[in-house]
């Protein structure tokens, strides 16, 4: 009797639409819907005849470049020797936010639309970390804010404190319960970190920028200690809009003096 191919208990990817889709990208979905379907967990190892090829209907080619994809995308990984194979893998946040880094590589988003979202998420974020930071989360984000409470001595240190600031702020995201909401946000950040305009602004002097971030994310703090989440909305609310501000403001600067040069 023919052995019955594993595919079948799970949903099969429709090629309908997929076209212009390459043959091992098809495979490596049905393979993904598998390890969903069977309900593998990070670690678990995969069933061997799940790589056959007469099982998947495709070459060993193909079933080879299905792989490499998958493992790619980091949703599996492979061992050699002793109880070696192929495994269910984790992809972690900044494997994922690497990735999306590199769909805007050449088209960036702008500040406003960055902003747009952080003006929501921070405040969320922020809300959601309210009563529930433990005193190792809340030395964590203390130490963030030392690495710029003293004036900077040279203009590499104010870059690297500008730098620090955005460190307070993805701290935060690793104290939130909503991984959903910590994942955006990050993302965000990894924009800002990214974006060509944003590092230039970021380089430019300003003494007084460093003081008022301090005063927002050291009242930030007390309101997170008493556990106020509603305060912690509005103090991070008003963060981001006067953030928001001033990179539109620089970043308008530095267009105008572009054109003036011209």
């Amino acid at each position: 009797m023919p052995e019955k191919s594993p595919i079948g208990p799970a949903r099969r990817v429709s090629d309908k639409g997929s076209r212009r889709r390459k043959r091992p990208d098809i495979i490596a979905d049905q393979l993904r819907e598998l390890i969903v379907a069977h309900g593998l967990r990070p670690g678990d190892p995969i069933a061997p005849e799940w790589f056959q090829p007469q099982n998947l209907k495709a070459s060993r080619g193909t079933l080879r470049e299905a792989l490499q994809i998958l493992e790619f995308q980091g949703l599996i990984t492979s061992k050699t020797g002793p109880g070696g194979g192929i495994f269910v893998s984790a992809v972690s946040p900044d494997q994922a936010i690497r990735l999306l880094d590199n769909l805007f590589l050449f088209e960036q988003p702008s500040i406003a639309n960055i902003y747009a979202l952080r003006k929501w998420v921070e405040p969320e974020l922020a809300a959601s970390v309210a009563g529930n930071l433990s005193p190792d989360g809340f030395e964590a984000l203390q130490s963030t804010i030392r690495l710029y409470e003293d004036e900077p001595r040279t203009a590499e240190e104010e870059y690297a404190q500008r730098l620090a600031e955005l460190d307070f702020h993805e701290e935060l995201t690793r104290h939130s319960d909503n991984p959903l909401l910590a994942f955006i946000g990050r993302f965000l950040l990894s924009l800002l970190r990214e974006m060509t305009v944003c590092r230039a602004i970021y380089k430019e002097p300003n003494p007084g920028l460093r003081e008022t971030g301090l005063h927002y994310q050291v009242r930030l703090l007390r309101a997170l200690k008493a556990g106020d989440p509603e305060l912690c909305r509005m103090i991070m609310r008003g963060h981001m809009i006067e953030a928001e501000t001033y990179m539109l403001e620089r970043a308008a600067v530095r267009v105008r003096s572009r054109r003036q040069e011209g």
